[in-house]
């Protein structure tokens, strides 16, 4: 069988906005009605459509649940090359096989090396080369984990279930990156430990923001929260804490009231502040995820943008360079795609197409993959009415008809 026959849905090369007008034709609905059915005025849905506006977290997660969709189905499942196309369907087959350990994978040192590749990978957002490595670490991962049967081992195990999420989210592959997090807890599960517990329930609220709930999303936070404080102690309980706030952020700013995602983001950046001053001034890499004091800022201008809140969000930017300082380009690029977003919103077309370059030369595959650079991308084109240089080769290099 295919990838695609085994990942249903539909895949697009087109940006949100564009995408969310063919989906709505789709479904047989005008403009009006399913403005109506969204609670969205007909002038901002028009003005997505026509690509004058960003098409925002929270506008997508509420018409999608107007039409009954998740909000990775609005914004469309990113395209596989044909080459990577056998990789997916050997990843799935691993994670189906996650008991079902195969004989003699578990050479320790060859495992070693396998997680340290797919750890580069990630934090070059090299989403291309970390698929390709994603099925023989998995299984490899399972047979060292079967066969030694430590929390470390499963630990590690679940850091690759982890990997494997974070890689289907980028894709928006719903239905893997819900086997991959129900597998990461199965592998915390066996022998467990707080802090993977916490990554765990992480990812898990993570897979509520593909269909749109991000409120669903804050409760597995908050009861992970509760378990965290209760269980660990010291940094590593500060660095769960502060771990889990910086997805509570994320959730929060895309609620689609918009009084009650203020009041929840602030609750969380606060939380996520108050950890992190005891954490020092520099970030740590926890089962491949980075918490501190750096990633808080970046995760802080995140959420404002996704608040609508680009002034704040601005405001930041004098703690830019110390905090993405020595992060990687899976945090750098993103950043730099939200301060564009911040600027677009002020108006500021040249210096948001600056940052959507910067963002692409940190971590070039973010332009094929990322619904919000795509979406960014397309609206500063729309609004610049004029022939760009940057503009074109940006187009190019995500594959987009500007």
């Amino acid at each position: 069988m295919g990838a695609a026959e085994e990942d249903p849905g539909t895949t697009t090369e087109l940006a949100p906005g564009e995408h969310l007008a063919v989906i709505r034709k789709a479904h047989g609905l005008t403009r009006s009605r399913l403005a109506g059915r969204a609670g969205i005025p007909l002038s901002l849905l028009s003005a997505i459509e026509a690509g004058n506006r960003v098409l925002t977290p929270s506008v997508a997660a509420s018409v999608g649940w107007a039409m009954g969709l998740g909000m990775s189905d609005v914004l469309g499942k990113a395209t596989v090359a044909k080459n990577e196309a056998r990789a997916l369907t050997e990843l799935r087959a691993a994670l189906r096989d996650y008991d079902l350990p195969e004989t003699g994978a578990a050479a320790e040192g060859r495992f070693g090396d396998d997680l340290a590749t797919a750890r580069r990978y990630r934090r070059k957002f090299d989403v291309s080369r970390l698929l390709g490595v994603l099925p023989t670490l998995l299984r490899g991962a399972t047979a060292h984990a079967h066969t030694v049967n430590t929390a470390t081992a499963w630990s590690d195990l679940s850091e690759v279930y982890s990997t494997v999420y974070w890689l289907a989210a980028r894709y928006r592959w719903t239905d893997l990156a819900e086997l991959a997090v129900t597998r990461q807890r199965w592998a915390v599960e066996q022998r467990p430990t707080p802090m993977a517990a916490a990554v765990a329930a992480r990812d898990r609220a993570g897979t509520y923001l593909n269909f749109g709930d991000a409120g669903r999303g804050l409760d597995v936070v908050d009861r992970a929260i509760a378990e965290a404080q209760r269980d660990l102690s010291g940094t590593e309980r500060d660095l769960a804490v502060c771990i889990l706030n910086l997805r509570g952020m994320t959730l929060a700013g895309r609620l689609p009231d918009r009084e009650e995602a203020g009041r929840e983001a602030d609750r969380h950046i606060r939380s996520a502040m108050a950890v992190a001053d005891g954490l020092g001034s520099r970030d740590s890499t926890v089962l491949g995820l980075t918490a501190g004091p750096q990633n808080t800022v970046l995760h802080r201008l995140a959420t404002y943008v996704d608040l609508g809140r680009p002034q704040e969000a601005m405001a930041l930017v004098d703690m830019l360079p110390a905090a993405l300082d020595g992060l990687p380009a899976t945090r750098v690029a993103p950043t730099h795609v939200s301060m564009a977003r911040a600027q677009l919103d002020l108006g500021e077309l040249d210096m948001a197409l600056r940052n959507l370059a910067i963002a692409c030369d940190a971590a070039p595959q973010i332009a094929c993959i990322d619904p919000w650079f795509r979406e960014t991308l397309r609206v500063v084109s729309s609004l610049h009415r004029r022939s760009n240089p940057e503009l074109v080769r940006l187009a190019r290099l995500a594959g987009m008809s500007l």
